[in-house]
């Protein structure tokens, strides 16, 4: 067991929605990175109102450890390097192993989803292809 954890709560009613990643998408941390001292990440991502941007990431990769989605409303397309593509709705979750290349290609404008990284704070890396991605 790690003591080095604090005991941590997030209230509905006490929500702050920010800017994150990505520049279409509001965040709302959940506390759990300042409670694990930076090994773990969950925040609630969602769509930003009003929508001016169509969400599409480009294939990109992230340096983690893990990653886990699940998606609250909407729905949200992704394809992933040697697996396809996958369209995840209302209590799906997807595990995206550690290092593949991924790409949003679109969302509902309602998608609210949970994600869930180790550690915290980590490097995402654009990728031009799959070809020049040898992974």
């Amino acid at each position: 067991m790690n003591h080095q954890q604090k005991f941590c709560t997030a209230r509905a009613a006490d929500a702050t929605w920010r800017e994150g990643l990505r520049n279409f998408f509001e965040y709302r941390d959940l506390g759990i990175s300042e409670a694990t001292n930076g090994a773990y990440r969950a925040h609630v991502i969602r769509v930003k109102k009003p929508v001016t941007e169509f969400p599409h990431t480009g294939l990109h990769v992230h340096d983690l450890q893990f990653q886990m989605i699940y998606v609250l409303k909407g729905w949200v397309r992704f394809t992933y390097e040697g697996q396809g593509e996958f369209t995840f709705r209302a209590g799906d979750s997807c595990l995206q192993r550690a290092g593949i290349v991924h790409d949003e290609l679109a969302c509902s404008d309602d998608l609210e989803l949970i994600e869930f990284t180790s550690p915290a704070e980590f490097q995402t890396h654009r990728i031009d292809t799959l070809e020049n991605n040898a992974r």
